[in-house]
């Protein structure tokens, strides 16, 4: 064979596998997917009828419209809240799971010190989303209509008087605990794991009152069946106008706001956090969320990661001072 025969073989050959090279390349490098390109998990550390699972699934049904795939909501109440955020914590970071990341986180690690999670390092901020006052509500059969004589005659019955919560260390839980120690009353605490529950028993008579979170309770006060006495935001509720604050009624600087926002876990990338904040900001600014967040008791609250990463700490911070002054435990 002449050199020129053998030269033409051989670039024939390394043309063959060039071409061999070249198609199988599309088969090796596979492009990135879109995102997001399937319905995500909404985890709410609580059950049905408590206001994280009401405003929960209201804001989940808006977002995943602007977000163009469906938010499945998962509840996962028990222990205050602390189940489903631990389940949060350990989910993988692939940008479909969201998780309600509100006021009670960060109130559980003060009173739970050997938690499996870590509510500051564990999770990414996105946005808050709504705010709320708890209300102090109590059975008809009560023979109070204000806060004073609410507390009058809580002290004239000592131990006698039942209060419900969504779970131990829940916000409504500390907020009565709370009361009741700069108050200096005596009651009985009965967690239930659903909020409607409580409420429930409150209305028959079995639970004398509670301190839940308004969005539950309203339209049992707007019906008649529960006397609603007190808001614990610093001013009044648009909602439910002739209601005093806790302050106006007598107790100086006992102000609680409750909130909810969204949070992901630790992990998820800058551009899976990016479109999800703004597709909440979409979903907070349509009129109608609005409207049904007004109707439930509910301000909406738009921020962005860092502003609500921000506020995440100094509630952190305030209600660990809070719980250290009142000396507040779990039972």
């Amino acid at each position: 064979m002449c050199n020129t025969q053998r030269i033409t073989r051989t670039m024939a050959v390394a043309a063959l596998g060039l071409l061999a090279v070249l198609a199988a390349a599309p088969a090796t490098v596979k492009a990135a997917e879109p995102y997001p390109n399937k319905p995500a998990r909404l985890i709410l550390p609580f059950g049905a009828g408590a206001s994280t699972d009401i405003i929960g699934r209201i804001f989940a049904q808006r977002f995943g419209e602007m977000w163009g795939h469906q938010v499945i909501v998962d509840n996962r109440p028990g222990a205050g809240g602390i189940m489903g955020t631990e389940m949060a914590a350990r989910a993988t970071p692939d940008g479909y799971t969201l998780f309600t990341y509100g006021i009670n986180q960060t109130i559980t690690p003060h009173l739970h010190k050997k938690l499996s999670y870590d509510v500051l390092r564990d999770f990414v901020p996105v946005s808050l989303y709504a705010t709320m006052p708890n209300i102090l509500c109590v059975n008809l059969n009560l023979p109070v209509n204000t806060v004073s004589e609410f507390i009058k005659h809580a002290k004239a019955h000592p131990g006698k008087l039942r209060y419900a919560s969504s779970g131990i260390g829940a916000t409504p839980h500390l907020t009565m605990a709370l009361f009741a120690t700069v108050t200096g009353l005596d009651m009985i605490h009965v967690p239930y794991k659903v909020a409607s529950q409580g409420y429930t028993d409150t209305i028959a008579g079995e639970i004398q009152t509670f301190f839940f979170n308004l969005p539950g309770p309203l339209p049992f006060v707007k019906a008649g069946r529960l006397r609603a006495i007190a808001v614990t935001s610093g001013k009044r509720a648009e909602q439910v106008p002739n209601v005093p604050t806790i302050i106006e009624s007598g107790v100086p600087d006992f102000e609680v706001t409750v909130w909810q926002g969204y949070a992901m876990p630790k992990g998820v990338s800058p551009a899976q956090l990016k479109s999800v904040h703004a597709a909440m900001m979409k979903a907070l600014a349509v009129p109608d969320l609005k409207t049904r967040f007004f109707d439930n008791g509910v301000a909406a609250a738009p921020q962005t990661p860092e502003e609500f990463g921000n506020f995440i700490r100094k509630e952190y911070a305030r209600w660990g001072k809070a719980i250290a002054v009142s000396n507040v435990k779990v039972e």
